[in-house]
């Protein structure tokens, strides 16, 4: 009876930890669907954060009608909406596919709303005999709260992973965010958020209340190369990078290469059936630097102003390691 008894207490301690390491969110935000509920992490990803950046970890969607969260790795996943990978492909908010080639050393937006603009710096090579680039994204620039923000990859004759190749910029001074899993840098008012998901090549950057970015820096392989004839040189691999947009709250007027497919009124002109569905309008979104809100359809304002929140609102990762306050909208508990 006495060993029966210790059984059943351990099996109770544990229980209570168990329950203790997992996570609970309150969506707090007022335009959500899961507004004033309590949303509990599944026990196969009980936590937000994981030290194994392959690990599989709690994701809360406010907006979800069924008030459910998810287990996602924390790396990009370029077949979901929001995506920016490859030469480069993006899928829209839409969930259409579509390829906007640009040019090589120029800039575009991708990104225009009233309280938050990025774009991005492209790089690639135009073999003999072709009729435009081959490109990449090898930079973000983002204007964000009356701050500047950078990230990009540089660039490396051959690739080898053990290098960080990411290189950062706030309000035009270098920043450095030391190597490591799971080191975070915050902006001096904690809306702007740098977390490492590895050791190096792979962060997360989340704009409070507004977008989350899943970065992901990579090569362009020999495999690739192959594939695809892009007759890389041997003096670069083209580093880039591979990104995933998730945005909380975008206004029905947002524009710029992706940023556009989130309207509510947007109508996809991308061909359905072929091959490559291409979405033109280079010269619409071209900016004159990465940290330019100057182009023909760019909307952003210096500081910000008053919007209507668009229909599609997606919340990812939430930051449940600095207290309540710290997730963004959406009050975390344990």
């Amino acid at each position: 009876m006495k060993i029966l008894f210790i059984s059943l207490l351990a099996f109770i301690l544990v229980t209570i930890q168990a329950n203790a390491a997992t996570e609970n969110f309150w969506c707090s935000n007022p335009g959500t669907r899961c507004y004033g509920k309590y949303v509990r992490c599944p026990d196969e990803c009980p936590s937000t954060s994981s030290q194994n950046p392959k690990a599989k970890v709690c994701y809360v969607n406010c907006n979800n009608p069924h008030c459910k969260p998810e287990c996602k790795r924390r790396k990009p996943d370029c077949n979901t909406p929001g995506s920016a990978c490859y030469d480069p492909r993006f899928i829209g908010g839409d969930g259409v596919v579509f390829y906007f080639h640009g040019k090589s050393n120029e800039h575009f937006n991708l990104v225009s709303d009233s309280i938050l603009h990025i774009n991005g710096r492209f790089i690639g090579h135009r073999p003999a005999g072709r009729s435009r680039d081959f490109t990449w994204i090898q930079a973000l620039g983002i204007l964000f709260n009356s701050y500047t923000f950078s990230l990009e990859a540089t660039k490396s004759a051959t690739w080898d992973g053990e290098v960080d190749h990411l290189k950062f910029t706030y309000n035009g001074q270098d920043l450095v965010i030391p190597e490591g899993s799971l080191s975070i840098w915050y902006s001096p008012r904690k809306d702007i958020k740098v977390e490492r998901i590895s050791s190096k090549n792979s962060v997360i950057v989340t704009l409070k209340d507004t977008a989350e970015i899943l970065i992901n820096v990579v090569p362009v392989t020999k495999e690739d190369d192959r594939v695809h004839k892009y007759q890389v040189p041997a003096n670069d691999c083209f580093v880039h990078l591979e990104v995933q947009f998730r945005f909380f709250n975008l206004s029905p007027k947002v524009d710029g290469v992706l940023g556009r497919t989130y309207r509510p009124d947007f109508e996809n002109s991308a061909k359905p059936g072929v091959a490559m569905p291409v979405l033109g309008d280079e010269e619409k979104y071209k900016t004159p630097s990465l940290l330019s809100a100057k182009c023909e359809s760019c909307i952003f304002s210096q500081g910000g102003s008053e919007q209507k929140t668009s229909s599609i609102i997606d919340f990812g990762t939430l930051d449940c390691t600095r207290g309540a306050s710290a997730g963004y909208g959406i009050i975390c508990r344990k």
